[in-house]
């Protein structure tokens, strides 16, 4: 498949989630057309919440983070609460899935695929865990998680994606129930990485693996 790739840099999620919507209008216009595209980037501190909980537990979360720098968003993306911001990377695959390819339990585990290949690339055995969508590794003796997928299909296109954290904070995980887990279930790369890898580094491993695991030039 032909793929568009832009490395956005930091961007705030109202921004990166409109250029998503004109992204999916446009490859849904002309699906022959218009290539797959796949945004790279880091957010602003947010914290987004998917359709499981949705409103009932946004008023609890906006409590527990009243002082901090992260507003909180309700989106489309299948999944729980989650927060973003720098030092992670952001992954928007927004890809048409032909007919033959409809199956969103197959996306999602190539999608984990890409990410295990990803943290591989840097000393770091990433797995699944059985029933839990995202990428898991062991660290200080316990399975914890190193990146969360949640996704949004429009007329068979995908939008949302993969968030990998890399070297960013974890305080703010510590505040709510990230993902439905515990306070503590979250580590980054840095952690668990023989030697703690850029991010710069980190992206360019993510499109090289995406590329290979899609079938993308």
């Amino acid at each position: 498949m032909k793929l568009d790739v832009r490395h956005l840099g930091r961007i705030a999620y109202p921004d990166a989630h409109a250029l998503q919507e004109t992204l999916i209008g446009e490859r849904l216009a002309d699906v022959q057309g218009v290539p797959d595209r796949l945004l790279l980037l880091e957010h602003d501190p947010v914290v987004t919440v998917g359709r499981s909980p949705r409103s009932e537990q946004r008023a609890e979360l906006e409590r527990v983070l009243a002082g901090t720098d992260c507003p909180v968003v309700e989106v489309e993306r299948g999944g729980e609460a989650t927060w973003h911001g720098p030092g992670q990377l952001v992954a928007y695959p927004i890809v048409y899935l032909a007919p033959g390819e409809r199956d969103l339990h197959a996306y999602l585990r190539k999608l984990e695929d890409v990410v295990i290949e990803t943290v591989g690339a840097f000393g770091v055995e990433g797995r699944r865990e059985p029933g839990k969508t995202g990428v898991w590794v062991t660290h200080v003796g316990r399975p914890r998680k190193v990146a969360s997928i949640g996704i949004a299909v429009r007329r068979w296109v995908t939008w949302h994606g993969v968030s990998l954290n890399v070297d960013n904070r974890l305080d703010h995980f510590q505040r709510f129930h990230p993902c439905g887990f515990d306070h503590d279930v979250m580590t980054t790369l840095a952690e668990v990485a023989p030697e703690a890898p850029m991010l710069e580094q980190v992206t360019e491993a993510f499109e090289e693996r995406f590329r290979g695991r899609f079938g993308a030039h």
